[in-house]
């Protein structure tokens, strides 16, 4: 069998893969647009439990990488911390870490600092369950009850109105189910949900059966027996005595 060459997928191939996913395709039908197997967009698609991730985007408050560029020659220029500072617009203070953590002024280079400062932002934020332990108690309390993660976001508004510290809706405690990077909810409670699965499924997916939303097993009207014309008679029920 010939093997076929490796393939790398860009930005747009996920975004196309995550596209497909939300609409309830499965992954070999996504995998065909490809040329793959199912295994090689499960394997994407797994990395956060079939839940997208959100699109990274840089603060309005953080060093674009112009003003680093400035940082750059203004220091090679050996100008003070405060008048690059000055300069920007912005603290000496903000100036000051910016060229420590990146190697000082005699390493410092703008687009290593630019793009050091966008790999940092990947690491994960702890989530609201991992930092409350008692909220991730009652929350896994609940889930070994069979409650969905909709009743127990639902239970805990009505107990706790007003306190955030006890409110978390039922989206964060699908992602801490099924991103287990989050750190907040064990894997094994992934099998007290409704409906077990290693991913997150998009709600269109299960209206993607051909019987869904269909009775199973009916009898066609003119199929039935001539004795069901005569129970509108008062007194004739369809249960027994």
């Amino acid at each position: 069998m010939k093997q076929r060459p490796r393939i790398y997928y860009t930005e747009s191939h996920k975004a196309l893969m995550w596209e497909r996913w939300r609409k309830g395709e499965s992954l070999q039908h996504i995998a065909e647009l490809f040329d793959r197997n199912h295994s090689s967009i499960q394997r994407i698609l797994a990395e956060t439990g079939g839940i997208r991730p959100k699109q990274r985007s840089r603060s309005g408050l953080a060093l674009t990488l112009a003003e680093r560029e400035e940082i750059s020659r203004a220091v090679v220029a050996g100008h003070s911390i405060r008048s690059i500072a000055t300069l920007l617009g912005r603290a000496p203070s903000t100036v000051s870490r910016e060229i420590k953590r990146n190697g000082g002024q005699e390493c410092y280079r703008a687009s290593l600092a630019d793009q050091a400062a966008w790999d940092r932002g990947r690491r994960p934020k702890t989530c609201k369950l991992a930092k409350n332990r008692t909220l991730a108690h009652l929350v896994a309390d609940r889930l070994q009850m069979q409650w969905s993660p909709e009743q127990i976001a639902g239970w805990l508004r009505r107990n706790y109105p007003g306190d955030e510290t006890y409110q978390v809706s039922h989206e964060t405690i699908y992602r801490s189910l099924f991103i287990q990077a989050r750190g907040a909810l064990k894997k094994e409670l992934l099998g007290h949900l409704r409906r077990t699965r290693a991913m997150r499924r998009s709600r269109h997916h299960t209206q993607k059966t051909d019987d869904h939303g269909r009775i199973l097993d009916t009898v066609s009207i003119s199929e039935r027996p001539a004795i069901v014309e005569d129970r509108a008679v008062p007194g004739h029920w369809e249960g027994g005595e």
